[in-house]
């Protein structure tokens, strides 16, 4: 295990894309990009808290701006635009497929604030501009995938400790739900997906990333000795898995401040699908 970056507070939704990972510290507002070598700059500053991103096709970044209820869209200029309305705070996550679509989530109660567990749901911000709901009673809703061909998205339901599967339609609607995984005493939150089917999923009470196959079989186990939120495989052969890590100190205190740190390790399955 290698630590390109130490020092940060919470981290999340990191991203593989050129030839650098990018992440978001949410204590601290900011969209970061570190190279291999360890080099990092800020790319982009959002006070949001979640605070997640993803790629569009065409290469430019879409921002959960969770505390307005915007996707924001990060203009070749470095400039940041409206890509889409949401119409409410509190959005989490997001992967966008192959097409465009971008899938965001948000839980259906606010558990910084101690409110009572209410299931979340999925939105659609499709290509065309347009907004909807197309999933819904995820008790926890956090990391999301799509499959290599955009027919499947699966989304961790952290709660229920399982990866939940929808197919997508051709309008990038979701039907067929089903149980991917039942992972046990897993609690998955930031997930990605490989050449060979299986999903990464990171784990913070657990301290791991976990590899699992469709139905649940436990693959490879990587310990952590913080917190894993999320994971992404990228790299030059796309085999290094890349995990952002923290010190998890509850919903009040959220994590140890400086305790975050991006993390790589080579593993032997490159990364497919989106993110």
């Amino acid at each position: 295990m290698r630590t390109l970056l130490s020092g940060r507070g919470l981290l999340e939704s990191p991203r593989w894309h050129g030839d650098r990972l990018y992440f978001s510290d949410w204590s601290a507002g900011e969209v970061v990009a570190v190279d291999l070598q360890g080099r990092s700059e800020v790319i982009a500053r959002v006070k949001s808290l979640p605070l997640c991103t993803d790629w569009l096709p065409d290469g430019r970044l879409v921002i959960v701006s969770s505390l307005d209820g915007r996707l924001l869209r990060r203009e070749r200029d470095e400039s940041l635009v409206v890509h889409a309305e949401l119409g409410m705070p509190g959005w989490n996550d997001i992967v966008v497929d192959g097409r465009g679509n971008a899938y965001v989530n948000r839980a259906g109660f606010d558990p910084m604030a101690g409110e009572a567990v209410r299931p979340g749901f999925v939105y659609l911000a499709a290509a065309d501009g347009s907004v909807r709901q197309v999933a819904d009673d995820i008790l926890f809703p956090n990391g999301m995938a799509v499959t290599p061909d955009n027919s499947t998205l699966i989304v961790a339901d952290s709660y229920r400790h399982s990866l939940v599967a929808f197919a997508i339609g051709a309008d990038g609607g979701l039907s067929g739900r089903r149980v991917w995984a039942d992972l046990g005493e897993g609690t998955p939150d930031g997930i990605c997906t490989d050449a060979e089917g299986a999903v990464w999923y990171a784990d913070v009470p657990n301290k791991r990333c976990v590899r699992v196959a469709e139905g649940g079989e436990v693959l490879q186990v990587v310990e952590l000795d913080r917190g894993g939120f999320a994971c992404a495989l990228g790299g030059q052969d796309g085999t290094t898995l890349f995990v952002v890590a923290a010190e998890w100190r509850g919903m009040s205190e959220l994590v140890a401040p400086g305790s975050g740190q991006v993390l790589s390790i080579e593993v032997g399955v490159p990364g497919a699908g989106r993110p």
